[in-house]
């Protein structure tokens, strides 16, 4: 049975080369919890700083789910490309996804949230890519 959760973004991150979005999710509260975030933006640094053809903008979803923890580390690439890597744990320990999982039904609303951001201000937008306001539409809500 679904029952919505809070999804609230949690600021900018900056990073060598790199602007970052951060969003969390939470099965219970407003957000996952302080360790589980700072282990998911830093997760996403060293993903982030691993890749070579980028716009360097990005977005990091953390999500504190029922006896799981998810991180995926979503980032622009060419001109219109998505990528992304998802991680879980357990126990406080990131390791890659080990199915073929892309996103549940919360991380995708977050997802798809930025898709559409990226086509109204970088693709679509009649003066030109403006990767600020990019940056500056969030996504805040319950799904």
């Amino acid at each position: 049975m679904h029952r919505p959760r809070n999804i609230a973004y949690l600021g900018l991150r900056e990073l060598p080369g790199w602007r970052v979005k951060l969003y969390g999710i939470a099965w219970q509260g407003a957000e996952p919890r302080p360790d589980l975030l700072q282990a998911g933006a830093e997760l996403a640094g060293r993903v982030l700083l691993e890749q070579r053809d980028h716009h360097g903008l990005g977005f990091c979803v953390v999500h504190e789910a029922r006896g799981m923890t998810y991180v995926l580390v979503d980032w622009w690439a060419c001109e219109n490309e998505i990528h992304q890597r998802l991680f879980s744990t357990s126990d406080d320990a990131f390791a890659p996804h080990p199915s073929d999982a892309i996103g549940c039904v919360w991380e995708l609303a977050v997802v798809d949230f930025e898709r559409r951001a990226w086509l109204r201000h970088v693709l679509a937008n009649p003066g030109g890519p403006d990767e600020d306001a990019y940056l500056r539409e969030t996504f805040n809500g319950k799904v």
